[in-house]
């Protein structure tokens, strides 16, 4: 029996850890969802990099109130999966948001960002965003266009000098 009961200790701390340190965490019901379609969900969450698990309820409560997240037991009535990213805070919320789009069955209840309960409209507010190399061309184009600017107008300084000078 204590073998038992320290198993389940240990996968609550492995929760409670996974809570603490992953970027992004998205709570996730995936009844109605066959099997080829948890399948495809897996190897898109997988490919970003992101641990996607199904824990039991009471167990995953035990870890939010080890990790002093308590407010998410409120989502953890039903099946619960959840998506754990360590380092996009991003992917999983942009992939579980997109999936569920194609497939009705898959619902968002909620999550963590960055150690904070996000409502729903936050997540996917989260999920709309670009991701991390989106992000970083934007930056450059925007930290780009003075640059560029300098050489049409130098450009154009050097043909009126030439247009001037002919």
């Amino acid at each position: 029996m204590s073998k038992i009961i320290e198993h389940k200790k240990q996968i609550v701390s492995e929760i409670a850890d996974k809570l603490r340190n992953s970027k992004s965490t998205i709570l996730v019901d995936y009844r109605g969802l066959d099997v080829a379609e948890v399948t495809e969900l897996r190897k898109q969450l997988r490919e970003a990099g992101v641990d996607f698990k199904v824990y039991k309820n009471t167990m995953t409560r035990r870890a939010t109130e080890e990790a002093e997240l308590t407010e998410l037991n409120d989502t953890l009535v039903g099946p619960t999966a959840i998506a754990f990213s360590d380092e996009d805070v991003v992917a999983p919320a942009k992939i579980l948001n997109n999936f569920a789009k194609d497939h009705d069955a898959l619902e968002i209840k909620g999550g963590v960002i960055e150690g904070n309960v996000a409502s729903l409209e936050q997540i996917k507010e989260l999920a709309d965003l670009p991701n991390y190399e989106g992000l970083v061309s934007m930056l450059l184009s925007v930290l780009q266009a003075p640059v560029r600017n300098f050489a049409y107008v130098t450009k154009a300084v050097a043909e009126q000098k030439e247009e001037q000078g002919a």
